[in-house]
């Protein structure tokens, strides 16, 4: 894609991958440009989300940003922290992390995951105000769904390698097998 599109799709929102009472919700901090310009979640090719979802056993193959609709089979679905897409998640204000918390919440009482899975510590302690809160299981719920925080699966953040943040998608997959 061009630099001129890619820029062109910050004014389009990204549609969540939902259903009712899905195992585990994955919720990203918002759209990247390019996920926002093809409309598939974590669609930048250094995203490691699409290898960590399959290499923790979520999935039975590592699927393509553009088979996101297969999640549902799952029981897996994707939605954003902040619906707005930019060029890095750093581009956003505090502001918008705990607006997006609130609206998620409404989302996650709507549909009732038994997880949410949040992918980005950071997103996830301003969004819900948790300034203490590590990667792992966390001791707040929304209803009846648990809340796991997991890196973020940008390419960008460096200090977590492919096979670490597969082990920790890999303990979020054994407690949702666990719950359920």
């Amino acid at each position: 894609m061009t630099p001129a599109e890619l820029e062109a799709a910050r004014d389009r929102l990204v549609p969540d991958v939902v259903a009712d009472g899905l195992r585990v919700l994955f919720c990203g901090i918002n759209p990247g440009l390019m996920t926002a310009a093809t409309g598939h979640h974590f669609a930048r090719p250094g995203n490691r989300f699409w290898p960590a979802l399959h290499a923790s056993g979520f999935t039975p193959r590592r699927l393509d940003p553009s088979e996101q609709s297969e999640l549902v089979r799952y029981g897996l679905g994707i939605t954003n922290v902040v619906a707005r897409a930019s060029a890095r998640a750093d581009e956003l204000s505090d502001e918008e992390y705990r607006e997006g918390g609130r609206i998620l919440q409404e989302k996650v009482l709507r549909l009732r995951p038994r997880w949410l899975a949040v992918a980005g510590v950071t997103a996830y302690r301003v969004a819900f105000g948790d300034k203490k809160a590590k990667i792992g299981p966390q001791t707040r719920t929304i209803g009846e769904t648990r809340i796991w925080a997991l890196p973020n699966p940008s390419g960008l953040n460096a200090h977590w390698t492919l096979p670490a943040m597969a082990e920790e998608f890999g303990r979020l997959r054994a407690a949702a097998e666990a719950d359920g």
